[in-house]
């Protein structure tokens, strides 16, 4: 707990354990150990009258369709299909108004709900499915070849369209069967607590290989209550668009369970396409825009002919995740669409989504912040070599704990215990510093860092730095290995369009504006920087290709 003498109010840093505390109001967490996340989400109060509208077809379910669903899929599970409390359930879809239905009724259960991208190939899919070991899969009819490999695996078909003819694959029912099935009043009602899982999410990997994160229902309760007060969403007039994908994070906790909590209406969208979204926000008067940074900045640069062609009044308020805002990105926005709040957040997979955020425009003016720390939330920052703790204003690997922290990774003691310690306390990754009012600023990924002669040169400042350069268009920068310095700073850069600007240029251009050791000593020219859907670079392919031409 926070000693309150020797804790700063405006940063929220205790000197007497060097714990810095969440300067929010504590979320209200339900006391009762035996409850689940379905339970609790259906049993909450509120006005709103549609739960999720299909933007595509316009077909909608209020909430009173969407409890009846989860009921009756969750007595077909059980009672005709054998599923039980930590039994696991894969679901292989793209966005849709089943995706939330399923989830719900899974983990109603006690059952635990396991997601996999859509385009994840057949052999991504089978290593998943062999690590998680799942006793049913959810899926649509037109990614059925990706189960291809899994031919024991029960499989329950989403939506309408004919299975493959002749195919081997072993379907039991359809969820809109399931969905008529009359709830069944006999069925065996497991005891489902707060600590048992519920999720078994697998994290990108963005530092290596792939693993399953496993929340637990009270990490949901968490998310849940953390989503609900941050948009003070109890009167159920929100409408939010949904364009990121359910299967992540950020999709399944904030739009399958979350944000229903709180009478908001959900409009899906099953993929992500520009005009798509933008008619969806136009057709149902949407207040609510969550996306990742890359979508933003294009809305940004089609300004003048997104407001021509679409009307966006309704619209209070983006909600950016992924990565950090530049400053030139948010006032950009800001001064295309004036009366539209721009608003952060910054989260894992293994925080079930929640870290910090920026809940004001006020507070998404300290540019490149991350946000304050979400409520019920601690940090530390912690000096990577030594393991000793940071003040304010000092670099260091985040570490976080609170009630939405990760049981741990599935089926792996190993990289649990090098990621959570005994005393829950979650190693983020990130070298990050909390400034004196209390915001999070992120400054690299950890494991990204380039070791030059013993220094840690941070890839995303010479990254920012090459961005300032008047003929470059995108940069990425990697560590390349060298027998003398053991890595040295090497940059891809994309330049501008009708740019000449050599390798030696670009190298100058850094060499006036860092210390020796930062120096970038490599450069190769490519049309783009690969980065995954959320806008982070993607280094490891970056790495793969630079070492390939050695």
């Amino acid at each position: 707990m926070a000693d309150s003498s020797n804790t700063d109010p405006r940063s929220g840093f205790c000197t007497s354990n060097s714990t810095f505390y969440s300067k929010r109001n504590p979320i209200p967490l339900p006391a009762n150990p035996s409850l689940d996340v379905t339970t609790f989400i259906s049993s909450r109060s509120h006005h709103g009258h549609v739960a999720f509208i299909d933007a595509a077809t316009g077909r909608r379910l209020s909430f009173s369709d969407l409890w009846r669903a989860v009921d009756a899929v969750a007595s077909s599970l059980s009672s005709d299909f054998g599923i039980r409390k930590g039994h696991v359930i894969l679901l292989l879809t793209p966005n849709s108004i089943y995706f939330p239905i399923v989830c719900l009724a899974v983990m109603s259960l006690g059952a635990v709900i396991t997601t996999t991208n859509p385009l994840n190939t057949a052999r991504e899919i089978a290593k998943q499915i062999s690590d998680s070991k799942p006793s049913l899969a959810f899926t649509i009819p037109q990614l059925l070849p990706k189960l291809a490999d899994c031919s024991n695996l029960p499989i329950v078909l989403l939506g309408s369209g004919d299975p493959i003819s002749g195919s081997n694959f072993k379907i039991i029912s359809t969820i809109e069967d399931m969905m008529k099935r009359e709830p069944s009043q006999i069925r065996v009602r497991e005891r489902v607590d707060q600590d048992d899982a519920a999720t078994l999410l697998y994290s990108s990997g963005t530092t290596g290989a792939s693993k399953g994160v496993v929340s637990s229902h009270k990490n949901l309760i968490a998310m849940v209550q953390t989503v609900v007060n941050r948009f003070k969403l109890e009167e159920g007039k929100e409408i939010f668009i949904c364009t990121v994908p359910m299967f992540h994070i950020y999709g399944l906790v904030a739009f399958a369970t979350g944000l229903i909590a709180s009478g908001s209406t959900v409009v899906i969208l099953s993929k992500f396409e520009m005009d798509e979204m933008l008619i969806a926000i136009q057709k149902f008067s949407a207040t609510y825009l969550p996306l990742v940074p890359p979508i933003l900045v294009a809305l940004v640069n089609h300004a003048d002919g997104v407001k021509r062609k679409y009307d966006l009044s309704s619209l209070r308020a983006v909600l950016s995740g992924g990565a950090p805002l530049s400053k030139e990105v948010i006032e950009g926005f800001a001064e295309k669409y004036p009366g539209v709040a721009v608003l952060q957040g910054y989260g894992l997979t293994e925080s079930t989504g929640i870290g910090a955020s920026t809940d004001s425009e006020e507070e998404s003016q300290r540019y490149g912040t991350a946000g304050l720390l979400s409520p019920s939330m601690e940090a530390r920052i912690v000096e990577p070599e030594s393991g000793k703790a940071l003040p304010v204003n000092c670099t260091g690997e985040l570490w976080l704990r609170g009630p939405s922290i990760m049981k741990g990774y599935f089926s792996n003691e190993e990289a649990t215990a090098s990621t959570l310690d005994s005393q829950g306390w979650l190693r983020t990754g990130d070298l990050c510093y909390i400034d004196e009012d209390g915001f999070i600023f992120v400054v690299d990924r950890l494991k990204e860092l380039i070791k030059y002669k013993g220094y840690q040169v941070p890839p995303a400042e010479l990254e920012a730095l090459l961005l300032t350069h008047p003929e470059i268009d995108d940069a990425a920068v990697i560590p390349f290995p060298d027998k003398d310095a053991g890595q040295i700073p090497m940059a891809y850069v994309v330049r501008k369009k009708g740019s000449a600007v050599t390798e030696s240029q670009v190298m100058d251009f850094i060499t006036q504006q860092v210390a020796p050791y930062k120096r970038i000593r490599r450069v190769a020219f490519v049309a783009s920087v690969p980065k995954n859907p959320s806008g982070k670079i993607l280094r490891k392919d970056l790495i793969k290709l630079a070492v390939s031409k050695i």
